[in-house]
C-alpha cells in the first residue's frame, strides 16, 4: 500500500495511492481518520483497515472518486521528530578519504544518528532557500522509515515491525553553513535545519517483499535490493543500493530507542547512499582531477530522485528573495 498526504482547499488529507490516482481513505472507512498522525497513532488495527480498503480499490469491489484537484505534501507532513542515521560505510569512507583522513574505525561498532529540524518536513514541489543556503548547497539521497507504534528499548530482531513504511529522503545540506559550526563539534544545525524532504508516498512493507536481500554480514534486519538515483537538471549525478547499507534500520531503530520512546511518525533517514551528495561526489573528482570543477545547487534546478519500488521525488530549488545573512554576522 502506498500512503499520500495531500491538501485540497488548505485542508489536509489522508489517501492511498493506486494505479496512478489517489483515493481518499476516509471517505471510503469513516473509521480511518483524514490525517496521517491520527493514522499512524491507530496502530496496527487502522493499517489493516486500510489495506483492506487498498485492496478492495485495485480489485474494484470498492470504486471511490478519485481526488483530482490536490497539492502533494510530506507523506508524514508533521513528523512527531526527525532523525538521520549514518548507514552506508562507502558514502562514508569516501568522503573521508577526499578528506585524506582514515576511515573513522568507530563507524563499524555502532550505528549513529543526528536529529534535525522535523518542522522543516516537506515534500515534492519547490524548496525555498536563502542566500546563505547556496554557499555549496547540496542534495543527499536516502532511504526513510516512518515508526508506526509506540516503543522503548526496542531490540534489532524485533524493530522491523514498528517500521509502519519507507520513503524516499532528501536530507538537503548548506555546507559552507554546515562545516563552520562543526568546527565547533557540535551539529549539524544550521547547515540542515532549513528543508528535509520525504516523499512522495509511505509505501508499507509488505510491498517489498520481492525486493528483500539479506543483510551484510554480521548485521540484523531486513534488507532491500532497491535502485536509487538521482538526476539534477535531468543528468543523473548519483546511484547507489539501498542493499548497501551497512546498518540496517532495524539496527538504528535499536540505538534509537534506547532508553527512550520511539512514536508513532517519528521519521529516521539511511545517511546518504554512497555517490549521494556533491560533497562526496567533488571531493572525488578533485581527488582524481585537480582541474575538476565542483557542481552545486543552483537557484532553479530540478532535483529527481528515484528509488525503486518507492517512486520518484521530484523538488525545483527556489532563491528566497532577500539579502539577510547569518554568515555576515560572524565576529571578527
Amino acid at each position: 500500500m502506498k500512503l499520500v498526504s495531500y491538501k485540497t482547499e488548505d485542508r489536509e488529507h489522508l489517501g492511498v495511492f493506486v494505479n496512478g490516482h489517489i483515493y481518499n481513505l476516509n471517505s471510503c472507512d469513516k473509521q480511518l481518520p483524514d490525517e496521517m498522525n491520527a493514522f499512524l497513532q491507530g496502530g496496527e488495527v487502522l493499517m489493516e483497515r486500510a489495506k483492506k480498503v487498498d485492496a478492495q480499490i485495485k480489485s474494484k469491489e470498492l470504486e471511490p472518486k478519485e481526488e483530482v484537484f490536490f497539492e502533494l505534501l510530506a507523506p508524514v507532513p508533521h513528523p512527531t521528530s526527525c532523525r538521520d542515521g549514518y548507514a552506508f560505510r562507502q558514502h562514508v569512507a569516501a568522503a573521508r578519504r577526499n578528506r585524506k583522513v582514515d576511515m573513522i574505525a568507530e563507524f563499524d561498532q555502532y550505528p549513529i544518528f543526528y536529529f534535525t529540524n522535523h518542522n522543516a518536513i516537506q515534500g515534492p514541489g519547490e524548496i525555498e532557500c536563502m542566500p546563505d543556503h547556496f554557499q555549496k548547497l547540496d542534495f543527499e539521497l536516502e532511504v526513510a522509515v516512518v515508526i508506526g507504534k509506540k516503543g522503548r528499548n526496542v531490540t534489532a530482531a524485533e524493530a522491523d515491525s514498528y517500521i509502519a513504511g519507507y520513503t524516499i529522503m532528501n536530507d538537503m545540506s548548506a555546507r559552507t553553513l554546515q562545516m563552520e559550526e562543526m568546527l565547533l563539534n557540535l551539529g549539524p544545525a544550521k547547515g540542515k535545519d532549513f528543508s528535509t524532504v520525504i516523499g512522495p508516498w509511505l509505501v508499507t512493507p509488505d510491498e517489498l517483499e520481492q525486493y528483500k536481500t539479506e543483510a551484510k554480514s554480521g548485521h540484523t534486519g531486513d534488507a532491500y535490493n532497491l535502485k536509487m538515483t538521482c538526476t539534477v537538471n535531468g543528468v543523473e549525478v548519483s546511484a547507489g543500493n539501498m542493499a548497501d547499507m551497512d546498518w540496517t534500520f532495524a539496527e538504528i531503530i535499536e540505538r534509537c530507542a534506547y532508553g527512550v520512546d520511539i512514536l508513532p511518525g517519528d521519521v529516521i533517514g539511511s545517511g546518504t547512499v554512497g555517490t549521494g551528495c556533491f560533497l562526496e561526489l567533488n571531493g572525488t573528482g578533485l581527488l582524481n582531477d585537480p582541474n575538476f570543477k565542483p557542481q552545486w545547487l543552483q537557484d532553479g534546478d530540478v532535483v529527481e530522485m528515484e528509488i525503486i519500488g518507492l517512486g520518484h521525488l521530484s523538488n525545483t530549488i527556489k532563491r528566497t528573495d532577500t539579502e539577510f545573512s547569518i554568515l555576515a554576522l560572524k565576529k571578527k
